[in-house]
């Protein structure tokens, strides 16, 4: 499989932009060789929410323009890891025993622990962009829609997956990133944090900082309660780091 098809793979996975079609079978591994792509994907992700952020701000009012451009990556990406952070949260918060957990986890139902976390992160997430001048609110999206989207990488090397594998939502085999791949994730990282450093380097390291707190914090969380992660865990990590890193930015720049 060719680079290009990996690319396709993380942009079928992670939105619901029109690609190619494809006959080729999908190999065991083509979830871990195309997560190096998944911060590429998120700067057009972050592309998407920034233009409408832009639009919305000449119309109307920030808090509006805000709600706009989230509600933007949202119908881009599916509501995919709103859909992991609501299902992690659900069974954390409801599941008393590993298995518990992973059963609450596999429920497409979304209870009022689930509720309360997608309210927040939102709310979280607009009050933050409410806080920045339109144009450092536009490049603080594709900075945090890239850097949140490397998080899956990073756990996945250091933790194993604790789920179902015969209930998985998508099936991959799970392997490790190479070094070439976290190098070339971290790059495409830093490429699209270059605008948003323009303004103020101390808000990129300020949203990088609690991005990734918060992320390390709920990937400690999971591998006490669950043993490890499942792909909703993922999605709840990428949903904690976007909201940390906005926070962390507007922290500085407000």
């Amino acid at each position: 499989m060719n680079e290009t098809e990996r690319f396709f793979d993380a942009v079928r996975f992670l939105t619901i932009v029109p690609t190619p079609p494809t006959t080729a079978a999908p190999q065991p591994d083509w979830l871990a060789r195309s997560l190096k792509y998944f911060p590429l994907v998120g700067i057009g992700i972050g592309t998407g929410s920034a233009i409408v952020l832009l639009l919305a701000g000449q119309i109307w009012g920030p808090f509006v323009a805000a709600l706009l451009a989230i509600v933007a990556g949202a119908v881009i990406t599916a509501a995919l890891h709103e859909d992991g952070l609501a299902d992690t949260v659900d069974a954390f918060g409801g599941g008393w025993t590993v298995e518990r957990r992973l059963e609450i986890m596999k429920d497409s139902r979304i209870g009022t622990y689930g509720t309360l976390a997608l309210v927040f992160g939102v709310a979280l997430r607009i009050a933050a962009l409410t806080q920045l001048p339109l144009w450092a609110g536009a490049f603080a999206l594709v900075a945090s829609h890239a850097a949140a989207r490397a998080t899956p990488g990073f756990i996945i090397n250091a933790m194993s997956y604790t789920g179902d594998t015969t209930a998985m939502k998508v099936n991959y085999a799970e392997m490790p990133l190479r070094a070439a791949e976290i190098w070339f994730a971290l790059i495409t990282v830093a490429i699209a944090l270059l605008p948003l450093a323009f303004i103020s380097v101390a808000s990129v390291l300020s949203g990088a900082l609690l991005g990734a707190a918060l992320a390390a914090a709920l990937a400690r969380w999971s591998r006490r309660l669950i043993g490890g992660y499942t792909g909703d865990v993922l999605g709840a990590i990428e949903q904690v780091f976007e909201v940390g890193f906005l926070l962390g930015v507007a922290a500085i720049i407000r």
